[in-house]
């Protein structure tokens, strides 16, 4: 496949073979979050936004499968380091007992593991002084992580935000606010108050400011005098630095100031959870650089290609046992693709194309004035559309699908687009013309 000239063409969405795919994995898989039967066929041919599925049809891939594969398919950025290593068995150890090496000497082996690794991560996070990692399996294990860590500092109470989402495992769930159907029935960590997460001026002086004694929600809250939680009991803030599950929301700036002012008054724990918006998505390393308020940890994930907890050695706990996980610092394959990964951003300028490509995408959508659209929002290549109904966002991204764009909705009625961080302008023009013929289709 050339990408420089390859283009969407599609016969039958879904097709014969991708519905008889679906009809038979689901003979054994749980039910979840499947969207279309869209079936990746990984023997076929691929690059950058484009695939192949099990029926032949070539599709552009705008979901990065939820950030997830931040370089899109087969890109040679990664692909022709690999070629260097060859596959060796196990390549998942006990990582958190054993160590790996793929070479020598630690500081610049032939092969990157996951040694190498954490090392990226805390020159990546070196501007908040952190330099301490702990690597996991998801995402989901980097926030059970986080939130642990923080908690053996003390404190039993935490603040979450409306829209949050930060994973599926118990600890994790029990912070998200997005859809009744994530926690409902599941038992919760206690003392998890969720407060709202302002991204316009509207909701910053509507649900934000207050007239009480500390001026927004979480200060009234935290008032010496007046409030109703005590500060020393506060483990941590956890907040989305772009909110992902929960629309694709940008937090309003003074929301941000507010933020900070509570984290230095209180000395109260900030972790920034980076699983969709870090490694570069925005234009940015990290979300959170974006905004004016510094984190004391970090999570990181599906770009990254591993889970990671990133934070100051003093915010982790110094007993040997406190923190485990069998495959975490102990995937050297993924551990290695992440490295890569961090070194293709660097080595290509990758941050400067997400913001001239996420500057042209959002330019081409709102001068285009699409019917239905109600907003165009979010930072970089983490972009969003919203519309009049959920309905409509529905018609739109199975139109955009029958048209070889694959998309995915997010919050109540927004369409999510995460295209590769390399994306050319053609690829975006491309995009947009399919996306903007999808709209109007369902108009």
């Amino acid at each position: 496949m050339d990408r420089d000239t390859a283009e969407p063409a599609v016969e039958d969405m879904p097709g014969k073979r991708a519905e008889e795919w679906a009809d038979y994995h689901h003979q054994f898989s749980a039910p979840s979050t499947y969207v279309y039967d869209f079936v990746w066929d990984f023997t076929a041919e691929a690059e950058g936004p484009f695939c192949t599925d099990v029926d032949g049809n070539v599709l552009m891939d705008f979901t990065s499968h939820v950030a997830a594969a931040p370089l899109g398919y087969n890109n040679p950025k990664i692909m022709e380091k690999f070629e260097e290593f060859d596959l060796v068995d196990p390549t998942k150890i006990a990582g958190q007992d054993f160590y790996a090496s793929g070479g020598w000497p630690p500081e610049d082996p032939e092969l990157p593991g996951p040694t190498q690794l954490m090392d990226r991560l805390t020159d990546l996070t070196s501007h908040y002084d952190m330099d301490t990692v702990f690597l996991s399996n998801s995402g989901a294990e980097a926030v059970e992580n986080a939130i642990k860590i923080c908690y053996a500092q003390g404190g039993h109470r935490a603040f979450t935000f409306d829209g949050a989402f930060h994973g599926r495992t118990l600890g994790a769930l029990s912070l998200n606010r997005s859809k009744v159907n994530h926690r409902k029935g599941y038992p919760e960590i206690g003392g998890v108050v969720s407060v709202p997460y302002p991204s316009t001026s509207k909701e910053y002086e509507e649900k934000w400011l207050t007239d009480g004694p500390g001026g927004n929600v979480v200060a009234d809250k935290l008032d010496p005098k007046q409030g109703v939680i005590d500060p020393d009991e506060v483990a941590y803030i956890i907040l989305e630095p772009v909110q992902g599950e929960g629309g694709y929301r940008v937090p309003h700036d003074g929301f941000v100031s507010d933020l900070a002012e509570i984290r230095e008054r209180y000395d109260v724990n900030v972790i920034s959870d980076e699983i969709q918006a870090g490694m570069g998505r925005t234009g940015e390393m990290w979300g959170i650089d974006h905004l004016d308020l510094e984190p004391d940890v970090i999570t990181s994930a599906k770009g990254l290609r591993a889970g990671a907890t990133v934070a100051n050695s003093e915010v982790f706990p110094k007993e040997k046992a406190r923190l485990s996980s069998t495959w975490g610092a102990g995937k050297i394959v993924d551990s290695m693709q992440g490295v890569f990964t961090v070194d293709a951003i660097r080595e290509y300028d990758l941050l400067d194309n997400v913001t001239e490509r996420g500057r042209q995408m959002t330019e081409l959508l709102e001068d285009a004035e699409l019917p239905n659209v109600i907003d165009v929002r979010g930072r970089g290549l983490m972009l969003a559309v919203e519309f009049d109904t959920q309905e409509r966002r529905e018609a739109v991204v199975k139109a955009a699908l029958k048209r070889g764009l694959l998309t995915l909705g997010c919050g109540h009625k927004t369409l999510r687009l995460l295209p590769p961080l390399d994306v050319t302008e053609r690829e975006i023009e491309l995009a947009f013309d399919l996306f903007s013929a999808a709209v109007e289709d369902v108009a």
